[in-house]
């Protein structure tokens, strides 16, 4: 029996969502840091586990209660249209936006953007020589104009709106943005120059306003050494690795082209700490590095993969298949080069004698323990006490992200988890407390407030798996608000919300000096910018502050 079919009460969390909020299975997703978080978080549930609810003394039967994933809700004359804030305009929100307007037929949604333009890490993550990616934006466009969407834009909420001002006037708020900040390594010479995180560089080569002023030192010399292994440590090695004239022909920023045309990055090394088989990246992302021409691949120790490399999971085994392959260009005449380096975890990040940027980065070896199967995906190591060093004239370090809190969540009642850089949340995307529950319960939800995408989950998937996350946010807002659970401002069984949504904001936002920007201000941004890209033959040429995206309108 699945969620939707099963009853729900509305004051309560049941016992079998608790059990699954203490499943394994359930947060695999979210990486072993939550995993192992869940110890301590484990002790707020552990009253809940001998509380069996009863429907004895509640006005909803099982039938009442029960729903297909399919059903659209309708609201009825005696209730109000939904009027939810949706935070962020990348694909977790749009897509819970989409979903939720299919499922709610008058329901109106507010959708706030820190920036001028919307798309979030469609726009400022995906790779410009991924461009099907981006075809997502079709769907995202059909949800922007409809009569029941409003995009505003150019606005910070919690900065420039503050969210206590903001809850008078919704039903529900939904937290949908992404990660602003990324992961750190911890260790000495982390900061030194010529060491860059993968998520500014990234964000300054798709032209994301913050990362514009960054000088990456491309010219610096000619190995490139890059901590982590996932598809965004790939990006950044086929970014540097491509030629450029084949670059040229995406939407990458012509500041990035000018810095990579002088890039004498010959050599790149992606690390990690674990083996191949454990390793994040995808078989798409190796199969493109593999095959940049005149670009060779370092061969890799065939210890590292079993005998019979047919007999591993469908996705390890094609994974060996491509790097026991290797490239086409062979590495004695070509002018670049890329490798994989396994086993091993950075320890510091060094200068040379004559220097104050980095020239090296110390590694301590590993081994797979004694107790785990080297091939398994979930396979552990220990460190060795061995060290090895590889010259960096230039370093990357691609960790991970993690988003960050809005200024004023605790205000409204959202807790944040700053290690694990999520709102805590139920498996649904309910915003949860780890007090206060009913009864003897120790947690509860926080009425009208819900998450999806990164600060729900954390930064993992892609944008295919984001939308799946997304719809289960969205499923679970119309059957909350088909069941009549409590929103905000409900006092005493009454919705006490003004129900004017964007319209009770705007006019404090506007007169403090705030330029709040719609669907059509973005259009004619949208416009100018392929116009740019046309002059130079490309797509589009990205505006890279937001002063240059208001002059737009200004003309």
């Amino acid at each position: 029996m699945n969620f939707f079919q099963r009853p729900l009460w509305h004051s309560f969390i049941c016992p079998s969502c608790i059990q699954r909020l203490l499943s394994r299975s359930l947060w695999h997703t979210r990486g072993k840091a939550l995993i192992k978080a869940q110890d301590g978080f484990r002790s707020l549930f552990i009253k809940s586990a001998s509380f069996r609810p009863s429907l004895r003394g509640s006005n909803l039967t099982i039938a009442q209660a029960r729903c297909s994933r399919n059903n659209r809700y309708s609201t009825s004359p005696s209730k109000k249209p939904l009027r939810i804030a949706v935070i962020g305009s990348g694909p977790a929100g749009f897509y819970t936006a989409y979903r939720l307007m299919k499922k709610i037929p008058d329901a109106v949604v507010d959708m706030y953007e820190q920036f001028p333009v919307p798309y979030g890490l469609v726009r400022f993550g995906v790779a410009p020589d991924h461009p099907e990616v981006k075809n997502c934006q079709g769907k995202f466009e059909e949800v922007a104009e409809s009569a029941r969407f409003n995009y505003i834009g150019n606005v910070r909420v919690g900065y420039d709106v503050e969210l206590v001002k903001m809850k008078p006037h919704y039903d529900a708020i939904l937290f949908s943005y992404g990660a602003s900040e990324d992961r750190k390594l911890g260790i000495p010479g982390e900061d030194l120059p010529g060491v860059l995180s993968a998520r500014a560089f990234v964000g300054w080569y798709n032209g994301l306003p913050q990362f514009q002023d960054l000088t990456p030192e491309l010219e610096a010399g000619d190995q490139a050494v890059i901590i982590g292994q996932g598809n965004v440590a790939l990006d950044v090695a086929r970014i540097l690795l491509t030629p450029v004239d084949e670059l040229r022909k995406t939407d990458i920023t012509e500041q990035a082209l000018e810095f990579l045309s002088r890039s004498k990055a010959r050599s790149v090394k992606l690390v990690g700490r674990r083996g191949p088989l454990q390793a994040a990246f995808t078989v798409k992302e190796v199969r493109e590095l593999m095959n940049i021409p005149s670009v060779a691949f370092e061969s890799i120790d065939t210890s590292l993969f079993p005998h019979d490399t047919n007999k591993l999971p469908r996705v390890q085994k094609r994974i060996a298949q491509v790097l026991n392959k290797g490239s086409a260009s062979p590495l004695s005449s070509s002018p670049k080069s890329w490798g994989l380096s396994f086993l091993l975890a950075p320890k510091s990040m060094n200068t040379s004698t004559d220097s104050k940027r980095i020239s090296s980065v110390d590694f301590t070896n590993q081994a797979f323990a004694l107790n785990t199967d080297p091939f398994s995906k979930t396979a552990s190591v220990v460190p060795t006490g061995e060290i090895t060093t590889i010259p960096a004239s230039l370093a990357f370090r691609s960790v991970g992200y993690k988003s960050a809190a809005l200024p004023g969540l605790s205000d409204i009642g959202a807790p944040f988890d700053a290690k694990l850089g999520i709102i805590l949340n139920d498996p649904y995307g309910r915003v949860m407390t780890p007090s206060g529950g009913p009864g003897n319960l120790a947690a509860r939800h926080i009425p009208g407030l819900y998450c999806a995408g990164w600060v729900k989950r954390g930064p993992t998937g892609v944008i295919a798996s984001t939308m799946d996350d997304a719809f289960i946010s969205a499923d679970i807002i119309a059957r909350d608000w088909e069941q009549r659970v409590p929103f905000l401002n409900v006092e005493k069984g009454q919705n006490t919300s003004t129900g004017l949504g964007w319209d009770g904001v705007k006019g404090s936002l506007i007169g403090s000096g705030v330029r709040p920007l719609d669907w059509n201000d973005w259009k004619k941004i949208d416009a100018a910018e392929k116009e740019r890209g046309r002059m130079i033959g490309k797509e589009r040429e990205k505006f890279g502050t937001v002063a240059e995206m208001l002059n737009v309108l200004d003309r």
